[in-house]
């Protein structure tokens, strides 16, 4: 659907679970789901936050495909992984910096959100987006989007590294991107 954008929103999501099944209802994923709920402090709270692939501008999972199985279409859609050419080698399950590709061994085939790509280039918006009732998933076009106390954000850094997206995640107003580094988790023996 041209002009129509993707957003996620975490801080909407109340861990139904419906986008999941509904992903799995998608004709393109053969009975299987292409987004996953993350639990975000599992200790300490419920909070859940879905997650989609980002179709990245210049997407990692493309570029380390030694088969060139794995393909952005103009639309900006990183479509799964080609069944005739993927090897299984799980190089893309292993560069995405948001961890979103799948490698199913037994087909050996990398799959992933395609953004309902059967839905959405025929101007039906992506399952998930259809069944949220938290709003927490959004597809429609940025005029349209509900104005809230957050801002959509396409722009992450992972250290050094900047990735742009087409789908947008909601954050708080003061926030200019979503910055994730290794460092920062990474145990260094100094307690």
């Amino acid at each position: 659907m041209n002009g129509y954008e993707f957003y996620v929103d975490a801080s909407r999501c109340i861990g139904c679970q419906s986008c999941v099944g509904a992903c799995a209802e998608c004709g393109t994923h053969r009975g299987k789901s292409m987004i996953h709920l993350d639990f975000i402090d599992r200790r300490n709270t419920i909070a859940t936050a879905p997650m989609v692939c980002m179709h990245c501008e210049d997407p990692t999972c493309a570029q380390v495909c030694p088969a060139d199985a794995i393909k952005r279409g103009e639309d900006g859609v990183v479509r799964s992984a080609l069944k005739a050419r993927c090897i299984g080698c799980s190089n893309c399950v292993l560069a995405c910096p948001f961890g979103v590709p799948k490698m199913y061994a037994d087909e050996e085939l990398m799959m992933k959100c395609d953004m309902c790509y059967d839905r959405t280039s025929a101007g039906l918006r992506p399952m998930c987006a259809t069944v949220c009732p938290s709003q927490a998933l959004l597809y429609m076009k940025p005029s349209e989007a509900p104005r809230r106390r957050e801002r959509p954000v396409n722009l992450f850094r992972f250290g050094d590294q900047v990735v742009k997206t087409r789908v947008h995640v909601m954050l708080p107003a003061d926030a200019p991107e979503l910055t994730m580094d290794a460092a920062d988790y990474t145990w260094s023996g100094d307690v």
